[in-house]
């Protein structure tokens, strides 16, 4: 029978960042040690695959609920990109859904979608429309296109393959799948960016399990709760050191004009919980609170920020919204830091261990 965590039980090993072959950047900072453990899939019901792209970073990650799962949404962005959102509100017929997708290539990610649906199709898993089984994807896109070339984003077959890879083994983390593009720090642009990422966590207490995924695609800087340390963002125009977007906007120096939408931050929370539509919709607003803690600007003009939840029921538990909202926000907090923290630099975009010491 699994245990409780504590807080101090998520501080693990250190990330590897002494095993970097050249010498930190000016301005390197201690290694922060790689918070939490477990992943999206230690939620009972969930599986979790992803395509990444060889021809350049991009990809999608499919949440598969084959069974189904119960599903709420919150969108905090300006700029969002979604899919069969509007389904999941609670005056809406559809209970459940199969799966959830996360993809960049911006709008055109969307496409992978069909790939997931052909899938599930395969498998006999959907609503029951009477003359077919119809499965239900709702999906989020972040807009990665500014990473090589913009012509290359996921496609039906890049969903299709993402299910194929699912499984319930820790879900792999860094440059795959949605977040295989991702980047941070954006506000002074791309030449000063880092690199962002995908992560995982999960949690447990009361009897239920907690899990949280997100591709970490932010326009602001990503920081540690515990201490406010910048993890990655935008840099000091040499590039050498992180500058604190936060800090330098009090101090007078603004941030570049952007384009709309070129940024996002998508994820899910799960759990094996029994929840209603409009207790699941709580949940995915108050895992917003992890994003808050650990992303810094969050929810801009420039972002499309979303969160689905989805409740599985595999425990039999009835669902606490106040308990899960505290275990998806901490989860997801830790999952951002885990992305950035396993993301390794890419052409143009260094990453979190390039900058520790």
């Amino acid at each position: 029978m699994e245990q409780q965590w504590s807080r101090r039980v998520f501080m693990m090993a250190a990330a590897g960042a002494a095993a970097l072959a050249r010498a930190a950047p000016a301005g390197a900072q201690a290694a922060k040690p790689m918070p939490g453990q477990g992943s999206l899939t230690r939620v009972p019901g969930i599986k979790v695959g992803h395509y990444t792209d060889t021809r350049r970073p991009t990809g999608c990650t499919v949440i598969l609920a084959e069974g189904g799962a119960v599903a709420g949404v919150d969108v905090r962005g300006a700029a969002p990109g979604t899919r069969e959102t509007d389904l999941l509100r609670p005056g809406n017929l559809v209970e459940q859904v199969h799966a959830v997708l996360l993809s960049g290539g911006s709008a055109f990610g969307l496409d992978a979608a069909g790939g997931v649906m052909r899938y599930l199709e395969q498998q006999g898993i959907g609503f029951d429309a009477g003359v077919a089984r119809v499965p239900i994807v709702p999906a989020a896109v972040l807009f990665d296109l500014g990473v090589g070339d913009a012509s290359v984003r996921p496609d039906a077959e890049a969903g299709y393959q993402a299910c194929k890879a699912a499984s319930a083994e820790p879900v792999p983390e860094g440059n795959v799948g949605a977040g295989a593009g991702a980047t941070v720090g954006k506000l002074y642009g791309a030449a000063r960016a880092m690199k962002g990422g995908l992560g995982s966590a999960a949690l447990m207490a009361g009897g239920v399990t907690v899990g949280a995924l997100v591709a970490v695609n932010a326009v602001g800087d990503v920081v540690d709760p515990q201490t406010g340390r910048v993890l990655a963002g935008a840099r000091t125009a040499d590039g050498r050191a992180l500058l604190d977007t936060r800090a330098a906007m009090l101090g007078g120096e603004l941030p570049r004009a952007m384009r709309p939408g070129s940024a996002t931050t998508i994820g899910v929370v799960a759990t094996d919980a029994v929840l209603t539509k409009a207790q699941a919709g709580k949940v995915a607003q108050l895992a917003y609170d992890g994003l808050a803690r650990a992303i810094n600007p969050i929810h801009t003009m420039l972002d499309g920020d979303t969160i689905f939840a989805l409740g599985t029921g595999a425990s039999r538990k009835p669902g606490n919204p106040m308990l899960l909202g505290v275990l998806a926000a901490e989860a997801m907090a830790i999952a951002v830091q885990r992305a950035i923290l396993s993301a390794r630099a890419i052409a143009g975009y260094p990453a979190a261990v390039d900058f520790a010491g």
